[in-house]
């Protein structure tokens, strides 16, 4: 039996779909709290260590590294899944793989060379130190990262993801931001180099576990007729990636326009912690691909559309919890990043940003259908979004510009909390279309939205109002717990049904329910 079938009998079992997906989620919500214990120490030496402006300058050197590392990888991170399935039995597996590997190779490079010689796009504001030019580096490791986690995924091996993203990268950009602090020669560079090595160690870890799966490759060589359709083909997926990703990110770059690497790094620093529940959403990306991609084979639209309200439902309310817990407290949170208060004018910026990750998972599960049923008005909608964002954002910039304050720090407060709001107004919009276009095409409601979260968002607020006015100290270490579990309680008990407990279940139990497979094209 070849694998694509095993696979595809495999998701027509009863809650076998489900229980995939269930298996996924649960192995990468670990990555996540492993990705978050080793996150808040890198916050608090960078914070402390650094300072706001040394995070500023790094903040949007980074945003062009990954920027151009992610469209380097031509869209493998999503594509590769159904690249794979299309040719199994076909071509050889390594020898695909290698193909993306070689083309996202090429690309990073001459775009690393020439950032390297030009650095301005990079550092705009002047590079803390000349060995920060070096980050360059970064561009072709993140690119084969990519590229060697989605393959590994694709044979439903999650486990390398979490030990690549969620231990070894965090822990490495920790530990050794630390360290390069007390190197004189280094100084505020020391952020850029702890960043180099947490990639390089991240894609060695990904790259074992991905030759003794693959091994490698055999028979192949480079082929320019077979290179250029793959790109051609990839383009539209790429350029949707690097589009999603940066509705994420065109607030720091148009914030980094109107105001100083001050606000830009306060902003950064807020960023960082409400990203931390988007790394749930990121959970289930790696299995859910390739989870679609075999209900497709079979044209199943019925399922397709059960998966992907039940993946939503579960990321709604894991973020909807987590974002609550963070932001009710979120005055002590950010006290904890810098002496005297430095990034507490980032709370407010905080608060928006964890909602506009609530609003965002309806238009992200949606899209890892989208993706493969409707690419073109997938990306339209896409770009569209980061369209208006923009638009929202730099009008929010001008008319900040036309007010009064009492300090030019003042006005900074103000900039990054528009920021932060025109950035959740766009995704929820976004999130409306996308669900709204796959309901059509599927030709079943995508709807991730249950009551219980209203009655556990309510409780958690009157738990959190205690909270805050216990000392900074308790209201961390006691009011956070307190607020996730009054939360997790009520989504348990009033929100769960059978299917939802599969998330927490070592031994998923057959659905109670059997999908109808429904033979209908896509509009």
């Amino acid at each position: 039996m070849s694998t694509s079938k095993a696979k595809v009998e495999a998701a027509e079992e009863p809650g076998g779909d489900i229980a995939a997906l269930a298996k996924g989620g649960r192995t990468n919500f670990f990555g996540f709290v492993l990705r978050l214990l080793a996150r808040l120490p890198f916050l608090f030496i960078a914070g402390q260590l650094y300072g706001a402006e040394a995070l500023g300058i790094y903040a949007y050197a980074l945003l062009v590294v990954e920027l151009t590392a992610l469209v380097c990888s031509i869209g493998e991170k999503r594509g590769l899944a159904q690249r794979l399935r299309d040719a199994e039995g076909e071509e050889n597996e390594t020898g695909l793989i290698a193909d993306s590997m070689l083309v996202a190779l090429v690309f990073s490079g001459i775009m690393a060379a020439l950032f390297f010689i030009w650095p301005t796009p990079l550092f705009p504001n002047g590079m803390s130190n000349d060995l920060d030019r070096w980050i360059v580096l970064a561009i072709p490791g993140y690119a084969l990262t990519e590229i060697v986690l989605a393959a590994q995924a694709y044979k439903y091996d999650i486990g390398t993801t979490v030990r690549a993203r969620a231990v070894v990268e965090p822990w490495t950009i920790s530990i050794l931001a630390g360290a390069f602090w007390f190197v004189p020669a280094i100084g505020n560079a020391g952020l850029t180099l702890a960043y180099l090595a947490s990639i390089f160690a991240g894609l060695a870890t990904a790259l074992v576990p991905f030759f003794r799966t693959y091994g490698l490759p055999r028979g192949w060589s480079p082929n320019p007729a077979r290179l250029g359709p793959m790109v051609a083909r990839a383009l539209p997926l790429a350029v949707t990636d690097a589009i999603e990703w940066g509705t994420r990110r065109v607030d720091l770059l148009i914030l980094g326009w109107f105001a100083g690497p001050v606000a830009l790094g306060i902003y950064w620093m807020a960023q960082q912690v409400a990203s931390l529940p988007q790394k749930l959403k990121t959970s289930f990306e790696p299995i859910l691909g390739p989870v679609i991609t075999a209900k497709l084979k079979v044209k199943d639209y019925g399922a397709i559309a059960k998966q992907v309200c039940q993946v939503g439902f579960w990321i709604v309310a894991a973020q909807a919890g987590i974002a609550l817990a963070l932001g009710i407290p979120g005055e002590a949170l950010m006290g904890l990043m810098g002496d005297d208060g430095e990034f507490v004018p980032g709370t407010a910026a905080l608060a928006f940003l964890l909602a506009a990750e609530v609003v965002a998972a309806t238009a992200v599960v949606s899209e890892a259908a989208l993706i493969y049923m409707a690419r073109v008005r997938n990306l339209w909608v896409s770009i569209g979004t980061i369209a208006l964002q923009a638009l929202l954002t730099v009008a929010a910039m001008l008319v900040i510009d036309t007010l009064t304050f009492s300090s030019p720090e003042r006005a900074d407060i103000y900039r990054a909390a528009a920021a932060a709001g025109a950035l959740m107004v766009s995704l929820g919009i976004a999130s409306i279309v996308k669900a709204v276009m796959l309901s059509k095409i599927l030709g079943h409601s995508i709807n991730n939205w249950r009551w219980a979260l209203v009655w556990a968002a309510a409780a958690a607020v009157l738990v959190g109002q205690v909270a805050i006015l216990l000392p900074e100290w308790a209201e961390l270490a006691f009011g956070i717990p307190a607020i996730l579990a009054v939360y997790g309680f009520i989504i348990w008990t009033r929100g769960f049904g059978p299917e939802d407990r599969l998330l927490f279940s070592k031994t998923p139990k057959p659905a109670s329910a059997q999908d109808v497979p429904i033979d209908r094209p896509p509009l």
